[in-house]
């Protein structure tokens, strides 16, 4: 029988790997714990608080990361900033406290954002929106690349005029002012020191897809992509393939998952254990969706 009972929402779930990495993080942990993913469905989203509340915690993704925000008692600082929450703990009063570790993973898996670094940014929505968010505060040029012209432009505008982001960017560069925020339809063939992908664009089973150009990958120096399945898409592979520095998104959702754990047990894991759980799940990936029979097909 297991003590805590945990869950991903969201809608459509599909496959996930959360749950087997959490359970080889409460094994490291030694904590006696089960988690599981529920779907729920848009109409039915209000009404399963009540039961989530009998929970531990839960994790939280597409499309609720912002529809939960209503029924939490309290937000984190980071969930405050990017208004977006993927983790939830529950009081023993029943109350649900949201916080955001999207922001961790995706910092212990890009290193170091360079102040005044040149970032192209291919979509912002969900996870787009905070990765936008952390290059701004760390004083870079961003110019985001967004079939929704309307939806980018109002992040912009938002980051812009945001008291919170000039506060925090302030703390790290002593600057007062963003820089220049770019919207654009189509990605241009320039220089970067950046190219990040936050669109599904490339993941399994449409693994011959690219979000980009080989002429805009030539151009920029490094390459992070969100997806992690496959372990290595085809922006990944055309990016190392011209000698670029490419990381892929295994690291950010392992480093997420142990910041969850962490916000709600207050437990702590070495970063040898979680690179050792990133080469683990890489092959499990690798294993339940072998990228050769969807190529074949």
């Amino acid at each position: 029988m297991f003590i805590y009972q945990y869950t991903l929402i969201g809608h459509p779930l599909g496959h996930s790997m959360s749950p087997w990495i959490h359970e080889r993080l409460f094994r490291l942990a030694g904590q006696n714990a089960e988690y599981t993913l529920t779907d729920i469905a848009p109409e039915k989203f209000d009404s399963s608080m009540e039961n989530l509340k009998k929970l531990r915690g839960f994790n939280v993704t597409i499309p609720y990361k912002t529809a939960v925000l209503p029924h939490l008692s309290e937000l984190s600082e980071d969930a405050s900033l990017y208004r977006s929450v993927n983790t939830v703990a529950v009081s023993s009063e029943g109350k649900l406290f949201g916080t955001n570790t999207d922001c961790a993973g995706f910092r212990n898996s890009i290193g170091e954002i360079r102040t005044d670094a040149k970032i192209l940014l291919i979509g912002c929505g969900g996870v787009g929106r905070m990765m936008a968010t952390e290059c701004v505060i760390q004083g870079a040029e961003l110019t985001i690349v967004e079939r929704d012209l309307a939806r980018a432009n109002a992040l912009a505008e938002e980051l812009k005029s945001s008291a919170d982001v000039q506060r925090i960017l302030c703390a790290k560069t002593r600057e007062t002012s963003i820089r220049p925020i770019r919207v654009l339809e189509t990605a241009p063939a320039e220089q970067f020191d950046l190219l990040m992908n936050a669109t599904p664009v490339g993941m399994y089973p449409n693994v011959d897809a690219c979000p980009v150009s080989d002429e805009v990958i030539a151009g920029s120096s490094r390459v992070f992509d969100v997806i992690y399945n496959p372990v290595e898409t085809q922006l990944i592979r055309k990016a190392k393939a011209l000698g670029k520095e490419a990381v892929g998104g295994s690291a950010m959702l392992v480093w997420q998952a142990a910041a969850a754990q962490s916000y709600w047990n207050n437990t702590r894991f070495s970063k040898e254990d979680v690179r050792a759980l990133v080469g683990e799940m890489e092959q499990e990936v690798n294993r339940l969706f072998p990228i050769g029979e969807v190529s074949a097909k």
